[in-house]
């Protein structure tokens, strides 16, 4: 996994303190890293159009189309102005080796944007939210230069931002890169090095992002294991039959020897289900909050004071008896609705859910501040994954998870895990992987995707 950073100006003032090298030094190599990007994927003499706003970011753009220039089409837009000491420095090199600015932006081969960065900290003016409308039309390769200008330190929207095809971010990896808002903006995103590797460039952090390397799959490695070794996994089905049985038959096909679905009544299962009206007494773990309709209030309390390993699910989500359950051993997995509804419960936050979307990651910690031994699972185009005050974010979701039964398959992947011996953080990123990474293999059109489909993906992984 990759460290995510909120903000890199102390990590950048480590540069200048500890590593003796200079601001000018640092943008030098923001601006060849951006070069090296369109040396790598663009034809000599492909027209290059830099917008700049009138800082450092502008600055950054300015140093580009000096170390383009003579073997690209380069053209200069400087809107704003150049405002601060870089950006002049910046302007007077670009000059004097016969750059001149244009009075109008035009289309290109390759647009870049230079205009705000992550310094940007109120709501664009009616000239910049026009401005980069126009550059979103233009048909040519969209970079942006740190982050998309329009898009703030938390990752919100104020309230349009440039649409790039790949972000070169300096210095580090931001958190606001992997906003759920901006997931469609920020296109492939890299790191450009600022004269150090990035192991020294970097410093401590508590959100990371997920690596496909992260994913521990519950591969067998010994000949004498029998089924007893794998765990025994009891599902809780409510009057939603359907999602419990599709946490079932996920929780089997990942490993879990033994998976039982507790129910009120008869239902037809596949044969490699069991079923039981109560909690066998070898389940190692259990899954439960999948339409629970038909459980009185004292039942479902009993289950969640257990011990056992658990993973709770939608409906508890809106009920206060979720409350006797964050504790230790137990992965809660809410979308953004049912989140808000367990931050009220939990006397946290009374938030709308747009109120949440714009800011993940702090109502993330809010909730693992006050729940430390949970694991909280907040669903969303970029998953996080909280515990101890940390924040994991799974950056391969896709919208062909946008269907009924994909979550149902995601708490049967956890829940198989916990019951196999995984911690609940482990089973959580493992899980959450396996989920994401097998639905990027189907080969169907993105709308057609079934929970079977993603269950048979994930016996191959």
């Amino acid at each position: 996994m990759q460290k995510l950073f909120y903000e890199v100006n102390t990590l950048d003032k480590k540069c200048y303190e500890k590593f003796h090298l200079s601001e000018d030094i640092l943008m030098e190599h923001a601006s060849l890293s951006m070069v090296s990007f369109i040396e790598n994927n663009f034809k000599k003499q492909s027209s290059v159009l830099i917008v700049c706003g009138s800082g450092n970011n502008g600055a950054d753009g300015i140093a580009l189309a000096r170390l383009l220039f003579g073997k690209y089409q380069v053209y200069l837009y400087t809107p704003y102005g150049v405002k601060s000491p870089m950006a002049q420095l910046q302007q007077q090199r670009a000059n004097s080796i016969g750059i001149q600015t244009i009075e109008q932006p035009i289309s290109c081969d390759i647009i870049v944007d230079c205009i705000f960065g992550t310094g940007l900290n109120k709501v664009l003016d009616e000239f910049s939210i026009k401005l980069i409308q126009k550059l979103n039309t233009f048909k040519g390769y969209k970079i942006a230069c740190d982050i998309p200008s329009g898009i703030n330190k938390e990752g919100q929207l104020l309230p349009v931002c440039f649409k790039a095809n790949t972000t070169i971010t300096m210095g580090a990896l931001k958190s606001a890169l992997y906003a759920d808002n901006v997931k469609d903006s920020v296109g492939t995103i890299e790191v450009a090095t600022l004269g150090v590797s990035l192991a020294l460039y970097e410093g401590q952090s508590n959100i990371f992002l997920l690596d496909s390397s992260d994913m521990e799959i519950p591969y067998r490695l010994k000949n004498t294991a029998h089924k007893g070794d794998f765990g025994h996994l009891s599902v809780i089905v409510g009057e939603k039959k359907g999602a419990g049985i599709l946490a079932c038959d996920a929780a089997f096909n990942f490993g879990c020897s033994l998976v039982t679905a507790i129910t009120h009544e008869y239902i037809n299962l596949p044969y490699h289900i069991m079923q039981c009206h109560k909690l066998p007494t070898n389940t190692t773990a259990m899954a439960l909050g999948m339409g629970l309709g038909n459980y009185e209030s004292q039942e479902i309390c009993q289950l969640l004071e257990s011990p056992l390993p658990k993973v709770i699910d939608a409906d508890l989500c809106y009920d206060e008896i979720v409350l006797t359950a964050l504790q230790e051993n137990t992965i809660i997995t809410p979308h953004p609705k049912e989140f808000c509804a367990l931050l009220k419960l939990c006397d946290i936050a009374k938030i709308s859910v747009e109120e949440l979307q714009n800011n993940r990651f702090k109502y993330a910690l809010m909730f693992s501040a006050k729940y430390p031994k949970v694991v909280l699972y907040l669903k969303g185009a970029n998953s996080i994954i909280a515990h101890e005050f940390r924040l994991y974010v799974n950056a391969y979701g896709t919208s062909v998870l946008s269907k009924g039964g994909s979550g149902d398959v995601l708490t049967g992947l956890m829940a198989s895990l916990l019951a196999q011996g995984y911690t609940p953080l482990n089973a959580a990123l493992s899980a959450s992987l396996a989920h994401s990474l097998a639905a990027r293999q189907y080969e169907g059109n993105n709308y057609s995707l079934t929970p079977q489909d993603l269950i048979r993906l994930i016996k191959t992984l």
